[in-house]
């Protein structure tokens, strides 16, 4: 039996969030599809441009992320909206979907009754949420592209598969062992030789463009030093390919001391961040209480999640 997303997801525990979505049908996502001869490349730079669109619009910032040949990884951070005010609120969610009536009164100032100010209120308070939910940012990514393929391929029916994975990350360790193994996937995929030229990744982005729309490192978003972690992705990229000329042996970035993670456990670690298996990642204790948290929320008789 599936497990409710919202059981999955809880905000309390860990803003950072691993999400991958694959596509459901043959013909690629992105890449050149050899039996047909077609070259769907452009395809990854939608999704690059709408995952970066909608980070400007929902209180959802984007981590990480790497554009594959039939699936995507972001890693996502949500951040609290609750001080936004009633107009900031439906001004944003106007950039998505167009307004009920009452929202478009209240917007021009034509609000006349305590009746219509108390419906407008319920509805902020509906469309604040969503601009803070994963499931809405995926909702509104996929849609976007899955009509735009549909529509490039003269075809209807299903582009996604049914639902997106999500992994919690419960902790500093797991959040960069995570983004590391995110901005690496074309590299293991033999689709790129370096970090700085693996195109559609979010350390490429970080490399080549300064003023990029990408969360910042730093103690508020993402708690490293930049030029640590592109070092680190370096020395994990050359770590996995050992045959490649330049293995780095002892050089290791002093981030991974901080961090407490030893460099023969580093790899191994790594493969949690696979499209199966764990819901969540950190220490058992993290695990445990996440667990807790959103046992309270199960339904009587829901089988327990995959890390119990």
């Amino acid at each position: 039996m599936t497990t409710a997303r919202s059981q999955l997801i809880s905000i309390d525990d860990t803003p950072y969030y691993h999400v991958i979505t694959r596509c459901v049908r043959r013909a690629f996502l992105a890449g050149y599809d050899k039996p047909t001869k077609t070259s769907f490349e452009h395809r990854r730079q939608w999704i690059v441009n709408r995952m970066l669109e909608l980070s400007d619009i929902f209180s959802i910032g984007i981590c990480s992320y790497s554009v594959m040949s039939n699936h995507y990884h972001i890693v996502l951070k949500v951040s609290d909206n609750k001080f936004w005010s009633i107009a900031q609120t439906l001004e944003t969610w106007n950039r998505l979907y167009n307004l009920p009536y009452l929202c478009e009164k209240f917007l021009k100032k034509e609000i006349t009754t305590k009746a219509e100010l108390r419906q407008v209120k319920i509805m902020a308070k509906m469309y604040r949420k969503r601009l803070m939910n994963i499931s809405w940012f995926m909702k509104c990514l996929n849609e976007y592209i899955a009509v735009k393929a549909n529509a490039e391929d003269k075809c209807k029916g299903h582009f996604w598969e049914a639902r997106f994975k999500s992994q919690a990350l419960l902790d500093e360790k797991a959040l960069l062992t995570c983004m590391a193994y995110v901005d690496l996937n074309p590299i293991r995929a033999a689709m790129a030789q370096t970090p700085e030229t693996s195109d559609y990744t979010s350390i490429q982005e970080r490399i080549k463009n300064k003023k990029n729309k990408l969360l910042p490192f730093n103690e508020k978003n993402i708690p490293y030093y930049l030029s640590d972690y592109i070092a680190l992705v370096d020395y994990t990229g050359k770590c996995i390919h050992p045959n490649k000329k330049g293995y780095i042996e002892n050089d290791i970035p002093d981030i991974l001391n901080r961090l407490e993670i030893h460099p023969d456990t580093w790899l191994e670690e790594m493969k949690q961040y696979r499209s199966s298996g764990k819901n969540a990642i950190g220490t058992v204790a993290q695990i445990k209480s996440f667990y807790k948290s959103i046992k309270s929320r199960l339904p009587l008789g829901t089988p327990a999640p995959a890390w119990e």
